[in-house]
This record gives structure tokens, sequence and C-alpha cells, in this order.
């Protein structure tokens, strides 16, 4: 006997960005069976995008959209219930300041197009570069803080959406090891990196839209957290290139705390060690 019981249909999500991290995780939905629409700056990804089962649209955000982009702005969302805008904001806008009026022109338009839910991949860059501890309502407005970021999350922070502050980002095409190699005198030797592999974001990011975890801000950063000399001297030994050298001081930076979306995800990193986690870079 057949089960006629109906089946939930999965929402339409729309990934602005289909980049490093934005194409692996559209990917990774339409694995799990979400219609998926997905947008890129580069006209010979759109085949990549189509033959990957994604919906592809051309799209290059700007502060001042031409009609052509507004309108493909809202093709892209027109029939969407969740919208995973990924855009760092020094590609998005060619300068910080201007991040929070571009995504304000993305917000209005998915608000338009009637989207329930953004999920905004966000940064860590928002804590000051202070030696504790940062959880998140340790970013405040104030001298240090990046406050445009800040103000780009404040247009999606709300009950009905959800901002993912990514850590250090790591993996294929992503080595840590060509960051500071070669580089002399590098400041905070002893400051703890915060780093997360490309595995655990889209973990991350899609065990959020799957368990409808709306209305939060997380921090997403692996759990181990070396001494930047340990790590960046590793990571360029690894791939053959010289070790940077750092200065003989010993202060300290923020290392990123992401016990609340471990506690309500239960999601378990691939990659917790990052030290190991060179391996898959």
């Amino acid at each position: 006997m057949t089960d006629s019981s109906p089946s939930v249909a999965l929402p339409t999500v729309a990934v602005l960005g289909c980049g490093w991290l934005g194409l692996p995780l559209a990917r990774a939905l339409v694995a799990a069976g979400y219609p998926v629409h997905g947008s890129t700056t580069t006209p010979g990804q759109l085949l990549t995008l189509r033959d990957a089962g994604i919906r592809p649209f051309l799209l290059r955000l700007s502060s001042t959209l031409s009609p052509t982009d507004a309108d493909t702005l809202h093709a892209l969302l027109h029939g969407a219930e969740v919208l995973v805008l990924n855009v760092p904001p020094s590609r998005a806008a060619g300068s910080a300041e201007a991040y929070p009026a571009l995504l304000s022109q993305v917000t209005e338009a998915a608000e338009k197009a009637g989207i329930q839910h953004i999920l905004l991949v966000s940064s860590t860059g928002v804590y000051p570069d202070a030696p504790r501890l940062m959880r998140e309502p340790d970013a405040v407005a104030d001298d240090l803080a990046p406050q445009p970021l800040l103000r780009a999350e404040a247009l999606v922070q709300s009950a009905r959406h959800t901002v993912v502050r990514l850590a250090g980002l790591m993996g294929p095409g992503r080595s840590p090891g060509r960051f500071l190699a070669g580089r002399t005198g590098v400041a905070h030797g002893e400051a703890p990196v915060n780093m997360i592999h490309l595995q655990d974001c889209v973990g991350l990011l899609q065990c959020v839209l799957e368990r409808q975890l709306w209305g939060y801000t997380f921090n997403a950063c692996a759990a181990t957290h070396p001494s930047r000399r340990t790590f960046y001297t590793e990571a360029a030994n690894r791939i053959g290139l010289k070790p940077p050298t750092f200065q003989e001081e010993d202060a300290g930076g923020k290392q990123i705390d992401s016990s609340l979306i471990r506690a309500l995800t239960d999601y378990r990193f691939r990659h917790d060690d990052v030290v190991a986690a060179l391996a898959f870079c």
C-alpha cells in the first residue's frame, strides 16, 4: 500500500553571490532537494550554475543599480522564500562605508518580492581586536568596531531573519599559508587565530536553513585557537612557502566564541582542529 500523505515542499532559496562559498552552499542545497536560484558576476559561471541544477542569474551589485540589474535582482528573488545574502563588503561596494547602502537596496527588493527570511553571511570582523573572548552581544558600535558592518547587519536583524558571522575563511583555493608567507616583523604573534573551513561554513548555513533558526545572530568559528605564530608558520611550511617572522611581543587578540550556534544546531564541525584542517586547503 502506497503512502498517500502529502510531502512538504522545501522552500525556494535564492543565493545572492555564488562564489567561493555561495556556489558550494547552493550545490549542497540542491542536493538536499531545495529549488535554488543563484547569482554570479561572471558570465562564464552561468553554465556552471545551470549544470549544478541552480537557476542562474548574471547580477552585479553597485551603489546605484542599473535598470537591467534591478530587473535581474527582482527576477532572482521572484518565487523565492529565503534569501541567502552572501556578498563580501570589499567586493560588493568598493568600500566598507558604501556596503550598508548597497545591502539596503537588496533588502528593500527582498521585501517587495515577498521574501520571508534572509540569511546574511557576515564576518567576525565586527568585533574589536581586544584580547578577550567575543560572544555575539560583544559587537557594539564604537571607535574600534567597523560600524558599516554593524549597520549592514542591522538591516536584517529581526525575528524573521538571521545573521551568521564567519571567522577567517580557509579551504580549497584559500590556503592560509599564502596569507602571510615571507612577511617579516608581523605583529601579534601570540594572538589566537579564529578560522573556519569552507566545509563547516556550508554545513552550518545549511543547518540554519533546515532548522529554520530565524531571529538570531551567530558566531561561526572552529573550536581551536592556536597562536598566529604557530598557525601561519605551519600553514606556510605545508605548501612550501617561506614562513613569516613575528615581532617578539606577547600582545594577544580576540578569541571568537561559537558556542551558541553549536548548541542550537547540534552541528558537528568537520574541521575543529584548524592546524589539521590545513591538509584540506
